[in-house]
């Protein structure tokens, strides 16, 4: 009997079925248009009980991996959520200072000097069409940058395992970037470049009598 028809006449996914069979150990012969037809000394009723078995197994455990996997997933979701909030945490505690120690701590570990950065773009001033001046522009931006670096500094020390950073400066860098005009004619003036570079140390201190 065709497997196509025994699926059909008892409701099973034919192709499902036919594969099943190829691996069943059941008796099977390829049919001329190219089918699969069961051994007639097998009895139908047997082979399909056999195969629904199977199938069930099958699909009890594609659900129960879906559930493990869907678990793995919201259990990594809930971890990095879990090591965002810790990191903010750490960085919102994190002291920083321009000198060496820290009144009522111990520093117990220094691991090496640090820095983190920020540049911003300031259009360079025309007298006819802005009003606003280069250095206005530039002092409006310089508290962004430098909070910006800091961030990116105690982000560094975070990295390294450390609570605190000391001897904290900063460096600053003016760019005046230029170029010639496609047609070498004349000099192209690009916007002016302005950088912060926050430098310290990563340490890592306790509180004194914890």
């Amino acid at each position: 009997m065709k497997a196509k028809d025994i699926a059909k006449q008892h409701g099973l996914d034919s192709a499902a079925f036919t594969e099943w069979l190829k691996q069943s150990g059941y008796q099977c012969n390829s049919g001329l248009m190219g089918g699969l037809d069961l051994n007639e000394s097998h009895d139908v009723n047997e082979v399909v009980s056999a195969f629904q078995a199977y199938d069930a197994e099958a699909k009890r455990a594609a659900a129960e991996s879906a559930a493990q996997e869907k678990a793995a997933a919201e259990q990594a979701k809930a971890d990095r959520q879990l090591a965002a909030q810790q990191k903010q945490q750490a960085l919102a505690s994190m002291l920083i200072t321009s000198g060496f120690n820290f009144d009522g701590y111990t520093i117990t570990k220094y691991s090496g000097y640090i820095s983190g950065d920020d540049a911003v773009q300031v259009d360079r001033s025309n007298a006819f069409w802005n009003s606003q001046s280069v250095g206005d522009k530039l002092l409006a931006s310089l508290v962004t940058i430098r909070r910006n670096a800091l961030v990116e500094l105690k982000e560094a020390a975070y990295a390294l395992g450390c609570n605190a950073v000391i001897g904290v400066d900063f460096d600053y860098l003016t760019l005046d970037p230029q170029r010639a005009s496609a047609t070498g004619q004349y000099t192209v003036f690009e916007p002016y470049v302005f950088g912060v570079t926050a430098n310290g140390n990563a340490v890592i201190i306790e509180k004194n009598g914890s």
